[in-house]
């Protein structure tokens, strides 16, 4: 039996899926489903797959961006993409962790743990804060996902 095809491999994909940016639980949990996992298993592996890239975006961010900043095609870019996140984080700067626990938990395009991360980061709160507040936010929007995946099987079933 192939690796993919164990359930082993399956939970490796749903938490590989989950990692990418914008992609993030919302798209993992269908994908986990669909390969054929329980709810519950898509669930927990979609959560702890999206959880992963946080610490590092939170540890990492200013260095990377200082470094691509180094290059002229990229220096505008990453302007856009803090100008976005200081934006985004106008509520969060408001209510602070209630505040990025909301923008973590609507799983909507444009929010989730990558954006709440980076926001966290531009408005220099600190990781050991954030973690468990955005991991709050990622089991919300997992079970707000998982209930109208499960509708949807169910519908096409």
């Amino acid at each position: 039996m192939a690796f993919l095809e164990t359930i082993l491999g399956k939970l490796a994909i749903t938490a590989g899926v989950a990692m990418v940016p914008v992609v993030e639980l919302r798209g993992a949990i269908p994908i986990g489903i669909g390969l054929g996992l329980t709810p519950w298993e898509a669930y927990l592996a979609a959560v702890a797959g999206n959880l992963v890239p946080v610490p590092l975006i939170m540890l990492l961010v200013r260095q990377v961006f200082a470094w691509l900043r180094r290059s002229p095609w990229w220096s505008g870019k990453i302007d856009r993409l803090e100008a976005k996140a200081h934006l985004k984080g106008e509520k969060v700067r408001k209510y602070r962790y209630f505040g990025l626990l909301i923008f973590v938990a609507i799983p909507l395009p444009g929010t989730g743990a990558w954006t709440g991360a980076l926001v966290a980061d531009v408005l220099d709160m600190r990781l050991r804060d954030t973690l468990p507040v955005i991991l709050a936010g990622l089991l919300i929007a997992g079970a707000i996902t998982l209930a109208v995946s499960c509708g949807v099987f169910a519908a096409v079933q």
